[in-house]
């Protein structure tokens, strides 16, 4: 492996990460897309400044980038309050319209310049270990590095000092503005730290990983665990799996950096929709089965009990008689049998099926049930 791939390796872990941890408190403030529309428009920020500073390198750039996507909350949030338009709708009116003034911008007054919109959607990651971070003509490694390591440490510092606060003002905002957090301060505060988070990604990764990055993995955890502490961690590591394996899908495949991570996010997440031990699809599924055997334990015990005192119990409670009584399909009630005589709750002599005593304490207790 050389030193290059592990450079690229490393920025791509640390962007995963450091939009990762944010991207936890916006989903669960169901702000999912807010992501994306900051992600689109801090280029309107960045178009803006380079017009008055005409350098790309200058740091007011990333600040006006930041109050921009700071910005697009607010206007979103000012639309909401019209109550005309739902949060969605403001959403969808208010980042294409910025996103779209930047290109044509960019397509006016900027054609010179490599602010092409393609690297703004897309990014392309391998190029970070060219723009080196030197001092005093000493090589400190890719400059991208740096920029999101320390945005990293910001996000973690943050998270870290108000986590109470944050984690109040997620769940219950009108009891932290009962006790004095201030909801809507902690809210612009985590917003700027997602616009500079964007804007950190911005050049290494475009727009469209920031998104992936900052929602997949969140969704990811949220889907296996529900501790807010536990969620960061695998969020963290959903992340950090999710961009090292799409560098290398992306090597073996000799594709987009950006895209193989972004396909690898989908793909965990699915793996845990699929089968996350509490609410993966496939659990569901077996809980939905594991009632419904249940219940139709339940059925049978008390079908037999019905019918064991009787004289045609010889005849009715039979395997084959429980598809006519109880409607159930010939697999079904063999299975439900199978399951039954598993569990000690029946027993069966010559074809006839009778209650045992565990099965008479069921069905009792079954009866007990309806009738409460």
């Amino acid at each position: 492996m050389t030193n290059v791939q592990l450079e690229i390796q490393l920025v791509a872990v640390l962007v995963a990460v450091a939009c990762a941890l944010p991207g936890v408190y916006l989903v669960l403030r169901r702000a999912a897309m807010l992501s994306d529309a900051i992600s689109h428009s801090i280029l309107l920020g960045i178009v803006l400044a380079y017009f008055v500073v005409r350098d790309l390198s200058s740091p007011l750039l990333v600040i006006a980038a930041a109050a921009t996507g700071v910005g697009t909350v607010w206007l979103v949030e000012l639309l909401v309050r019209t109550r005309l338009v739902r949060s969605d709708a403001a959403i969808g009116l208010v980042f294409p319209t910025l996103f779209a003034v930047a290109v044509i911008l960019i397509s006016l007054y900027a054609r010179s310049l490599h602010l092409d919109t393609d690297s703004v959607l897309l990014g392309e990651i391998a190029f970070a270990p060219f723009n080196r971070f030197e001092v005093a003509g000493r090589d400190l490694g890719p400059l991208s590095a740096w920029v999101m390591g320390g945005i990293l440490l910001i996000n973690v510092a943050f998270i870290a000092l108000f986590y109470k606060e944050l984690k109040l003002a997620t769940f219950d905002p009108e009891f932290a503005a009962a006790q004095g957090f201030m909801p809507a301060a902690i809210r612009y505060a985590l917003m700027t730290l997602v616009s500079i988070t964007a804007v950190g990604a911005f050049d290494a990764v475009g727009s469209v990983l920031v998104v992936a990055l900052m929602i997949a993995p969140a969704a990811t955890a949220l889907l296996i665990s529900h501790r807010l502490g536990l969620v960061l961690a695998v969020a963290a590591a959903v992340a950090v799996w999710s961009a090292l394996s799409g560098y290398w899908v992306a090597h073996v495949l000799d594709a987009s950096i950006a895209g193989s991570m972004s396909t690898m996010c989908g793909i965990v997440f699915l793996l845990a929709y699929l089968f996350s031990p509490s609410t993966g699809l496939v659990a569901q599924v077996r809980r939905r089965q594991a009632v419904r055997m249940t219940f139709a334990l339940k059925m049978l015990a008390v079908h037999l009990a019905q019918h064991e005192r009787q004289p045609e119990a010889a005849t009715e409670n039979r395997a084959e008689h429980l598809t006519e009584h109880i409607r159930w399909t010939n697999d079904f009630a063999e299975k439900v049998v199978r399951r039954a005589l598993s569990l000690g709750l029946i027993g069966q002599e010559d074809g006839k099926l009778f209650l045992t005593e565990k099965g008479r304490v069921l069905a009792s207790e079954s009866v007990i049930e309806d009738s409460v």
